[in-house]
């Protein structure tokens, strides 16, 4: 390695190094110690005791553990495909060159940057039985709403709808995956007749498909950590109705002090997450799209369909006729 090659490296290594101190003092450390005391029973006012495997078997036989995981895959299951589809139709409406439409994306996006306190306060004024907007809205029409919050049979499922009020953020990213679909596929489709249905079908998905894989993987583990609107709007009731793990989790650690419990409750649902985003990574290849691979693939395919019809190959000259 010469002087100016490694004065480069060196000097890449400072300005690197603020993030280096703090990923290794608020990611790296944390997740060590907090493996360690997953063996451990600490309550914090006392020395922690080595346990084992103890905290694993004390939730693998959890009522509450099996509640919060049902309470968090409904959600996830519910909330993660309704997310995906109305932030793509957003983006749809909103990559239409109309006069103004800035303003309609900026609007848009607006409520997926505000504080999730804010919006869960928000939401509890929408959700009131008594005098919440959402029943106003019904009692004009003759309906008499349900207690939303109050009621184990919605509570779950008014988070879901107020999941849907952040899809502002995959809007953006969806619509700058739609303004990078090449608008001469879409003229060459047209002027072989297809409609504009088939050409949504047939030209924009299969390119939207890496937007679609990015904020699925995104939205799969944004909704299995969900935890400030339970906490802000129900506290995990009624009824373990909006028990979601995260919640429960927080609730071992820093209402029960359980901090050993609640470091374990922590890795299962690390593992159960890389899991499931490593399943997806798995199956990615028979639905994802990616055009700069598709046309790699297809390259050797060429030169060996040329260098077959030439007779030739590596290490061996064209056939020819010399008579």
């Amino acid at each position: 390695m010469s002087a100016m090659t490694r004065k480069r490296n060196i000097t890449g290594y400072l300005f690197i190094l603020p993030w280096l101190i703090g990923l290794a003092c608020f990611t790296l450390f944390p997740l060590g110690y907090s493996f360690g005391l997953a063996f451990t029973d600490w309550n914090i006012l006392e020395p922690a005791k080595f346990v084992g495997l103890r905290n694993f078997d004390k939730l693998a036989h959890d009522p509450n553990v099996r509640d919060s995981l049902k309470v968090t895959a409904i959600y996830v299951l519910s909330s993660v495909p309704l997310g995906t589809a109305l932030s793509i139709l957003l983006a749809l409406l909103l990559n239409q060159n109309v006069k103004g439409m800035r303003f309609f994306r900026t609007l848009f996006y607006l409520p997926s940057v505000v504080s999730g306190v804010a919006v869960s306060m928000l939401w509890i004024w929408i959700f009131e039985g008594n005098y919440g907007l959402l029943n106003t809205v019904l009692s004009w029409f003759g309906v008499k709403g349900p207690q939303w919050l109050t009621d184990s049979k919605t509570a779950l499922l008014s988070i879901i709808i107020m999941s849907l009020w952040g899809v502002g953020g995959s809007m953006v990213i969806y619509l700058a995956g739609l303004q990078g679909v090449p608008r001469s596929l879409h003229e060459a489709a047209e002027l072989d007749g297809a409609g504009p249905l088939r050409r949504f079908w047939h030209i924009t998905v299969p390119l939207l498909t890496p937007t679609v894989f990015f904020n699925l993987i995104m939205g799969l583990i944004g909704s299995f950590q969900v935890f400030t609107q339970a906490l802000v709007m129900t506290g995990g009731g009624p009824g373990n109705a909006t028990l979601f793990y995260v919640l429960y989790l927080y609730q071992n650690a820093f209402q029960f002090f359980k901090m050993g419990y609640a470091s374990a409750l922590g890795w299962v649902l690390f593992v159960i997450i890389l899991v499931l985003i490593l399943v997806l990574f798995q199956t990615s290849g028979r639905w994802v799209y990616y055009e700069g691979e598709a046309l790699a693939a297809s390259r050797p395919k060429r030169r060996r369909s040329r260098l077959a019809r030439t007779g030739g190959g590596e290490g061996h000259a064209p056939q020819t006729d010399i008579r």
